[in-house]
């Protein structure tokens, strides 16, 4: 194992991080502020690349291709707050509907094929994988990545601080109080579940650039992911974020993470097959983390403090 192939392949897991760290700010929206359990974004994360590519090969520009896949991700989201509150089906099981509905979109928005190839040295990317090592500091993708992330932090931070954004946060923390203090909680929902399909589908169609291609798989697993960083930066930045800014920044930083211990592990020798197995195990620790500290560490605490008296 040469040591130098590892840092080599650093800027680009790091790239790659802060690309999924945007899509996890969005699993974040719906996981920890509206409390549900949305797997809609395993579709999104393909139609927001499939938009983007699609419409830069039709001579769009990457910022409006961009704001499209936006768009489209909150039309997404739409579906699903839909079918969760105005039909009475479970969030989990309006996220798999959902879904399962976009892959036929996501196919019919790439032609009818599953995959569809887009070239830096033709069209004026935002991000690329080129675009790492050797390029001005402007063009290079983790700084441009970066300014996304802590625009989108920025302008999450003013939302969820207007009364409207107060409002989803109570509906996630509340429902039954925030009903009763005259919210419209099926209002909150919605908003919440477009804002963050529509933040995944943005991740989507940079990550799209990023790696050349859309394909019609690149979401398959990404609620993983995205639960994934949710947690490591919970359980890693918890006591050093105060605020609702600082707990963003931790879920993206908390993606970095993932994806440097992930090329780590794979520059160890694991097969590359075996890595949704990996994830999984990563979400289920960092998930166990918070519950067995609290569960046996308080009690140990609690005895020696017993003793003490």
């Amino acid at each position: 194992m040469n040591i130098g192939t590892l840092f080599n392949a650093l800027p680009g897991a790091c790239a790659q991080g802060l690309i999924w760290g945007i899509m996890a700010i969005g699993v974040y929206i719906t996981y920890k502020i509206l409390d549900l359990a949305d797997l809609t974004v395993d579709g999104t994360m393909c139609t927001g690349g499939a938009v983007c590519v699609i419409m830069m090969l039709n001579g769009f520009s990457a910022p409006v291709s961009l704001l499209c896949a936006f768009a489209v991700g909150m039309l997404a989201g739409l579906v699903t707050g839909i079918f969760h509150t105005a039909m009475g089906i479970p969030a989990i099981l309006s996220g798999i509907l959902t879904q399962l509905g976009l892959y036929s979109v996501n196919l019919r928005i790439m032609g009818g094929k599953a995959n569809q190839a887009i070239s830096v040295d033709k069209y004026p990317l935002i991000v690329s994988l080129r675009n790492i090592k050797g390029v001005p500091v402007y063009k290079n993708t983790i700084f441009v990545v970066a300014i996304f992330i802590l625009v989108i932090v920025l302008a999450l931070y003013w939302f969820f601080g207007t009364e409207l954004g107060c409002a989803i946060r109570a509906t996630g923390s509340n429902p039954n109080m925030s009903r009763a203090q005259g919210i419209n909680t099926n209002t909150g929902k919605i908003i919440g579940l477009m804002l963050s399909n529509g933040i995944v589908a943005l991740a989507s169609g940079l990550y799209a650039q990023y790696q050349g291609f859309a394909d019609v798989n690149m979401g398959r697993g990404a609620i993983v992911i995205g639960l994934a960083a949710v947690i490591i930066g919970q359980v890693l930045f918890g006591k050093f974020t105060r605020n609702f800014a600082g707990k963003l920044l931790a879920v993206a930083l908390g993606a970095i993470i993932y994806y440097l211990v992930l090329q780590f592990v794979l520059w160890l020798g694991l097969n590359s097959n075996d890595l949704k197995l990996l994830s999984a195990l990563v979400v289920a620790v960092f998930l166990a983390v918070p519950y067995l500290k609290g569960k046996y560490f308080t009690k140990v605490s609690k005895k020696g403090g017993a003793g003490r008296a």
